[in-house]
């Protein structure tokens, strides 16, 4: 690798680290919590400005708070388990199955709302927020269970001993 390609990738880490750890605010991660449903709701009311804010969010929902202080928020554990576990996992567990499944599912989400059929957009928005819950739930115990193996994913904030 030259020179100037590690540097290159030394900037690309440092922009990707420095938005994992705004990202961690717990604040980014509520906030993008609730943009499914805000954008089921423009689908079906047929409120474009709506759907575009929420896309617009999810964009720029990562710059938009501060690093957090520590890592006591289970939301902010959320966000670094999800960064670590997809650093350092080694072929697929059965936990990546929510994920798969959560993609068709919100999908069928957004076809129900865009044909305005109210039970079948809301049982399949409870369901992908179920299975995303299911998914970051999971991500969170991660981290703490694997924050002693791996402390370069583990940013300065997170000051607690492992």
């Amino acid at each position: 690798m030259s020179d100037s390609s590690r540097s290159e990738h030394g900037v690309r880490r440092r922009f990707a680290d420095a938005l994992w750890r705004r990202h961690a605010n717990p604040l980014s991660g509520w906030y993008r919590a609730v943009v499914l449903p805000l954008l089921l709701y423009g689908i079906y009311t047929r409120r474009p400005r709506l759907v575009v804010a929420a896309l617009t969010f999810t964009v720029v929902n990562p710059v938009l708070f501060p690093p957090p202080e520590d890592a006591d928020a289970w939301m902010t554990r959320v966000v670094l388990g999800e960064r670590m576990y997809y650093r350092h996992r080694e072929g697929r567990r059965p936990v990546d199955l929510l994920n798969y499944v959560n993609g068709p599912v919100s999908a069928y989400a957004v076809y129900a709302a865009y044909r305005r059929q109210p039970l079948r957009t809301a049982a399949a928005t409870v369901l992908s927020m179920v299975l995303k819950f299911a998914f970051v739930a999971s991500v969170a115990r991660y981290y703490e269970q694997n924050r002693g193996q791996y402390p370069e994913a583990v940013p300065d904030f997170d000051r607690r001993s492992p």
